[in-house]
């Protein structure tokens, strides 16, 4: 954490404590200072200076950190959300499609997205713009690069489009977390922007929601008058809404001024995305417990069949969102009892997912040795090495750190485990046609 190890060293000194709390003022962290005492705090619990400071930054804090969201400069974001959508209609033409007959838009739509998003963080909140243009030329080449080879026909093989469908997304919002965070971030910020993502993309799904049953009731009026819109008209009103809402939905939940670890979770999805993942938690835990028992009566299933090896990813992928959502930003915001019940349940997740994902593992190295390595099993497999070493690692530093350091744990193995997901998407971007 960012201050804890000066904190540790000022244990009987309130000046230096003093001095500490008023740089976090003047660097706009307090969020990142609290976290860090709270921190000491657990670790020495009858240091009567650390209870002092921690009733003194509760009703303080939270004055600060209300007054200094501004709220979104909805002028720029409905701008940009316009330029955008008018820029994804006019690139998702029926005309311009792959060999096969997907649209190029299908493909580009993530790597065109950030841009307007990029444009945003910087323009309304100061950020790097350096940065920012660093990152956009990037993700932009990026989804050049897989567009060049997906028009290269018979090179590489068909599952190359799919695959980049996946996943350029990803490394679209990994593009998006270096404007925010840059290349060194602290584990509360870097959690924190986990956290915010996982909103950001909640906010995105309700508002396309919203556009298709709005679009829905539009075209039901039109057919009442006897008037049907095109296919070509209906596909450019699709590109545009996947290209408008992007970054109404960054505007709505995040404010760029702030440092992830400064803004509000307690406010609106930010509130409701906690509380639905933990809710889930258990129900997960029912699943996997049932669903770990069935293996021993239905054990080479896997490795006789390819669609329940995806079930199997999917779920991995489900597992290690839960986790995130389910991790509070900062830990002495729940009460003693549910952050007990929050340990215990994640723990015992992280175990049934480890066990599973080592089993569908096993299924996918054995289907891989009888029929060859191909380019969804590569993908497959470094994905399962990734989530499975993440997951081994959440347990380890969970046994070694105890209870007192709990949150700081999973933040850190989150820190550890976004490294190996930049570099295997990259991989798999760059050197999939190369390779197959």
């Amino acid at each position: 954490m960012r201050y804890l190890d000066e904190i540790l060293a000022a244990a009987s000194d309130p000046r230096r404590l003093e001095e500490l709390y008023q740089q976090a003022r003047r660097d706009r962290a307090l969020p990142a200072f609290q976290e860090s005492l709270a921190a000491a705090r657990a670790e020495a619990t009858d240091n009567l200076l650390y209870a002092a400071w921690h009733y003194r930054l509760q009703p303080q804090l939270r004055t600060e950190t209300t007054a200094a969201v501004r709220g979104a400069h909805w002028p720029l974001a409905i701008g940009l959300a316009v330029l955008a959508a008018v820029g994804f209609a006019l690139l998702g033409a029926p005309t311009l499609v792959f060999p096969g007959g997907t649209p190029v838009m299908m493909i580009l739509w993530a790597p065109l997205t950030v841009l307007p998003i990029m444009a945003y963080l910087v323009l309304n909140g100061g950020q790097s713009g350096t940065r920012a243009l660093l990152s956009g030329a990037a993700i932009v080449i990026l989804g050049l690069y897989a567009t060049f080879w997906i028009f290269r026909q018979g090179l590489p093989p068909a599952d190359y489009a799919p695959i980049m469908a996946i996943h350029l997304p990803l490394a679209a919002a990994i593009a998006v977390g270096a404007v925010v965070l840059g290349l060194r971030p602290s584990h509360d910020n870097l959690f924190a922007a986990l956290t915010k993502a996982i909103e950001v993309l909640v906010t995105g799904g309700v508002f396309l929601i919203v556009g298709g049953m709005f679009t829905g009731i539009a075209i039901g009026m039109f057919a009442a008058l006897n008037l049907r819109l095109s296919p070509e008209v209906m596909q450019r009103v699709f590109f545009a809404g996947l290209g408008a809402v992007p970054v109404l939905a960054v505007a709505t939940v995040y404010d760029p001024r702030l440092q992830p670890i400064e803004q509000q979770f307690e406010q609106g999805l930010g509130k409701l995305v906690p509380i639905i993942t933990r809710l889930l938690l258990p129900l997960a835990l029912i699943v996997l417990v049932i669903y770990l028992g069935l293996i021993p009566f239905r054990f080479m299933e896997p490795f006789n069949n390819r669609e329940v090896l995806i079930v199997y990813n999917v779920m991995l992928f489900g597992v290690m969102g839960l986790l995130v959502g389910v991790t509070p930003v900062r830990g002495e915001d729940l009460p003693p009892r549910l952050q007990a019940a929050l340990r215990f349940g994640i723990t015992v997740l992280a175990a049934l997912a480890f066990v599973i994902s080592l089993y569908a593992l096993s299924a996918t190295a054995y289907r891989t040795a009888l029929g060859g390595l191909t380019i969804n099993r590569l993908t497959v497999i470094g994905w399962n090495v990734i989530n499975i070493a993440i997951l081994g690692l959440l347990l380890y530093r969970r046994y070694r750190d105890g209870a007192p350091a709990w949150v700081r744990s999973l933040q850190a193995t989150a820190a550890v485990g976004i490294i190996g997901y930049v570099v295997w998407t990259a991989f798999l971007v760059l050197a999939l046609p190369l390779i197959f």
